[in-house]
């Protein structure tokens, strides 16, 4: 049984030459029905959406940061690292868009996009990271003084 799933495509199919359809389902005995490249395209939305927030979260802090003026004592290395999450995080968007378009079921494919994902898989993690160090160095928006009456 081994020997079997080494020779297992991406598809589910056994050394076929054929490929799958975008649109066609891989049938097997006894399991639900899965489109391979329906799941990959709404994992990589969902990856999208969560990019988009985080963007705008970015967005939000930068703003923030900006508008505590250079008095702030973590300035420059907040205003630094959150530009590079909103570089990394845009760079992250265009790979998932490169990977929602090639074809899974492609084999001559499959090895560009692992790459693909990798790659995306690790700018995720340094943008976590660097994410950790933004709140690390806290982003808070400026007080107002207390008015005397």
């Amino acid at each position: 049984m081994a020997a079997l799933s080494d020779n297992m495509e991406m598809n589910g199919r056994l050394e076929d030459s054929e490929h799958l359809r975008d649109d066609e389902i891989v049938r097997r005995p006894g399991r639900r029905h899965l489109n391979i490249n329906h799941y990959a395209n709404k994992k990589s939305a969902a990856e999208s959406m969560l990019d988009i927030a985080l963007l705008m979260a970015n967005a939000s802090q930068l703003k923030a940061v900006i508008e505590q003026g250079p008095t702030f004592s973590f300035y420059v290395p907040l205003i630094a690292l959150i530009t590079v999450s909103l570089v990394l995080q845009i760079v992250v968007g265009v790979l998932l868009i490169f990977i929602v378009k090639y074809d899974l079921n492609n084999p001559a494919k499959h090895a560009k996009l692992d790459n693909l994902n990798n790659a995306t898989t690790a700018l995720v993690f340094i943008i976590v990271v660097v994410n950790i160090f933004i709140t690390a160095f806290g982003v808070q928006k400026p007080m107002e003084a207390p008015t005397k009456v």
